[in-house]
């Protein structure tokens, strides 16, 4: 749900963008940056609208980071129950460090889910997918932004940058589904199998109520 506000905020200071951002621009830089009076009025309505969509991306950006979080860590601990949260922490704000560590430690969760055989390839390609679309969102808000902020546009944030948000949030919730599921299924009791022995039994096997034993009489 996170992912999905994060994402829909994000659309939808993209369209201000496309719509109103660049004139908006515009009309600041023609007030030197603190319009007055008449020119205030003119511009109060859209100045409003971008700093609310401004906070609505900031906030669900911080909401989705913290849900996140959370959720590695209790996925951590369902593993092993003395997993400490210091290494999610380390891996998200160790700068370096944060471009490899939390897909590492986001595969260290998934073998230790002890997963069937024959769905590492899956696993792998979801899990590649889903930090390189993260990786290409964070170089174009780093990298190709701040080189494009003469461009004229309010922020600079584009069709791009929603396309590698979305992609990354569609396949971040795939991950954490596939664990989800993996970590349920470890959790529930497989059902004998018929025919089943149980040669470690101290018990013999009881007879079905209503059942006569072989070689006996009523």
């Amino acid at each position: 749900m996170t992912l999905a506000a994060q994402v829909l905020s994000l659309g939808a200071l993209v369209i201000f963008e496309y719509s109103r951002g660049r004139h908006l621009a515009a009309q600041l830089a023609e007030f030197g940056g603190r319009p007055q009076g008449a020119d205030a009025e003119a511009v109060v309505g859209a100045v409003t609208a971008f700093a609310v969509l401004m906070m609505l991306v900031a906030g669900t950006s911080i909401a989705a980071a913290a849900a996140y979080v959370t959720w590695l860590v209790r996925a951590r601990q369902a593993n092993d129950r003395s997993a400490v949260s210091g290494p999610v922490a380390a891996a998200w704000l160790i700068p370096g460090y944060n471009l490899v560590a939390p897909a590492v430690l986001v595969d260290e969760v998934w073998r230790g889910t002890r997963p069937p055989a024959g769905r590492r390839v899956r696993w792998l390609a979801l899990l590649t997918g889903w930090w390189l679309s993260w990786l290409a969102m964070l170089a174009l808000v780093t990298i190709r932004l701040p080189l494009d902020s003469s461009a004229g546009d309010l922020t600079g944030v584009g069709l791009p940058e929603l396309l590698c948000s979305a992609l990354a949030a569609l396949l971040c919730a795939g991950t954490v589904r596939e664990l989800t599921r993996l970590q349920r299924a470890a959790r529930v009791p497989r059902a004998a199998e018929p025919g089943t022995v149980h040669a470690f039994s101290s018990q013999p096997p009881q007879p079905a109520p209503g059942s006569t034993a072989i070689g006996r009489t009523g």
